[in-house]
């Protein structure tokens, strides 16, 4: 899937939900090592400040729109996407192709209630998905447990919950220890999975509000809002200018 779409150096590929997950079924079914980041603006200025994380987006094989403001840039761009492609439905919808196929997850991240709870609601819902393995996100770094665990057991579909940039971080360091494997970054995915907290209504997704119901919930994310003023004075200038950095 080559097809995609640069917005202030960071290349999104130009695809629906449905169609991504067909490639990525593709990838499964071929056991071929494949990193998806799902990026909203906040992970596209902190790919603009931070060297390194930009080193590890630019290893991932896609980076999806998550955030309605990428998809809005690349349609002022003139490059329109389709849809978002969120972190949250391309995990349900992974989850779901496990469950046909009966692929073997590996979850870490989340508290480890949380991380239980994640378990057992994947065991209800998609009672054909075996667990590989997980493990909460509260570990020593250098600590080899976990790949070593990853390793032995082969998963095919590697969900790390560990929040940006450390999700990222984690994969880019890791994944060439393991033979194949699906992995993403999939923030607070878990803990919507799990019931801790609870995603907008459709009626707020559907308008695009996503963003407002999450910071309603919790306040103290307005700093992260940030961002998004930030973001689209630099989406402006890409247009004006037709540099893509």
């Amino acid at each position: 899937m080559k097809n995609t779409v640069r917005i202030l150096g960071v290349d999104f590929v130009n695809s629906t939900l449905n169609d991504f997950l067909n490639t990525l079924s593709g990838h499964l079914e071929r056991e071929e090592k494949t990193f998806v980041i799902t990026a909203n603006p906040e992970i596209v200025m902190k790919v603009r400040e931070d060297t390194s994380y930009r080193a590890v987006v630019e290893k991932a094989n896609y980076v999806t729109a998550d955030g309605i403001g990428v998809v809005k840039a690349a349609g002022l761009l003139g490059k329109p996407l389709p849809e978002r492609v969120t972190g949250f439905e391309t995990f349900m919808g992974l989850l779901q192709i496990a469950n046909e196929k009966g692929y073997s997850v590996y979850l870490l991240g989340a508290q480890d209630e949380v991380l239980q709870k994640t378990v057992a609601e994947i065991m209800t819902q998609f009672p054909n998905v075996k667990i590989a393995g997980a493990h909460h996100g509260f570990f020593d770094w250098k600590d080899d447990y976990i790949p070593n665990e990853i390793q032995r057991t082969k998963p095919d579909l590697i969900f790390t919950a560990l929040g940006v940039p450390r999700q990222e971080l984690w994969i880019g360091q890791n994944m060439d220890k393991f033979e194949k494997g699906v992995f993403m970054g999939i923030g607070g995915s878990f803990d919507v999975l799990a019931g801790a907290v609870q995603r907008a209504p459709e009626v707020w997704q559907k308008m695009n509000l996503e963003w407002a119901y999450r910071l309603m919930k919790q306040p103290s994310r307005w700093k992260r809002q940030l961002s998004l003023p930030h973001f689209a004075l630099k989406v402006i200038q890409q247009k004006v200018t037709g540099k893509h950095e």
